[in-house]
């Protein structure tokens, strides 16, 4: 089964009838998807109601860090972007900030800068929700890139699973739309391959099973840039879908015979659902669109 799901958690970001239009583009390329269309915005109540059990049993907390807190803790680490554990524990001390004097995991923040830190912190400000990373080894086998060994504490720190402004976060709401939709297996942009570890890490908390995963290399431009709205790329062609498809098949190194170029779209996907070969973009990272 292909499943379609529409993103559409980010509401002060979403542009009405942009939803119809992806599905219209799909139906405009042969690309009929099985079963109902999952909407996250309509599954709000079943993440909010997986992030209390996960706080009744301490497994999330409260974050009232800014970015400009953040980017303090960062400063001098060989490492940006790893959380140092500044709110972990506000009953007591944070992780960092033990009678000891030890760094959390995965920092090496000291106990008076953390403490400085947590002074600047109002209490009652707009929070985050972040999980607590195990100092653990996440290890999965992706189809295409091969063997993925990723330690969450070292390398991310607590992760945040509820945004400031209450939107749910992308990572957390998919592990829970994966389990319900009983997904088992997930090929997706190399761009996201960063964020399996994290997601196997809910599956695991939450005792859902892990899918298969298999992350293909993204489309770039000459300057190396994914192609997306946000790097200004062109629409897609709806004018001409058997045309896309096939220099799409090209791009994707499937060899298409030059005879498919002028054929239509339901021939052009059977020939690459009969002929797909994901091992010719074994450890690739992304292709270059050049034209």
């Amino acid at each position: 089964m292909w499943l379609l799901r529409i993103d559409d958690l980010d509401i002060p970001r979403n542009v009405k009838g942009s939803a119809d239009g992806i599905l219209k583009t799909l139906e405009s390329f042969g690309l009929f998807w099985d079963g109902e269309v999952y909407y996250q915005s309509r599954h709000i109540d079943i993440y909010n109601d997986i992030i209390n059990g996960l706080q009744n049993n301490k497994l999330i907390y409260a974050c009232t860090c800014s970015r400009k807190t953040l980017a303090a803790s960062n400063r001098g680490q060989s490492q940006s972007g790893i959380y140092p554990g500044i709110c972990r524990d506000r009953q007591t001390l944070p992780a960092a900030a033990r009678n000891d004097g030890s760094a959390a995991i995965g920092t090496t923040v000291g106990m008076q800068e953390v403490e400085q830190l947590r002074e600047q912190l109002p209490r009652h400000d707009p929070h985050a929700l972040r999980i607590k990373a195990d100092n653990c080894i996440i290890t999965f086998q992706d189809e295409l890139q091969g063997r993925i060994s990723h330690n969450l504490a070292e390398q991310d720190g607590d992760f945040i699973v509820k945004r400031k402004d209450g939107i749910i976060a992308y990572q957390f709401a998919v592990v829970i739309d994966d389990d319900l939709q009983r997904v088992n297996h997930i090929v997706r942009g190399f761009d996201l391959l960063d964020e399996t570890p994290k997601q196997i890490y809910l599956q695991q908390l939450l005792g859902f099973p892990t899918p298969g995963y298999m992350h293909v290399p993204v489309i770039i431009d000459e300057q190396g840039y994914k192609l997306s709205k946000q790097t200004q790329a062109m629409a897609v062609d709806l004018t001409s879908p058997d045309r896309v498809i096939f220099e799409l098949l090209v791009l994707l190194k499937q060899n298409p015979p030059i005879e498919l170029q002028q054929a239509p779209v339901t021939e052009l996907l059977g020939w690459a659902i009969e002929h797909w070969n994901p091992v010719l973009l074994k450890n690739a990272h992304a292709v270059s669109c050049d034209y």
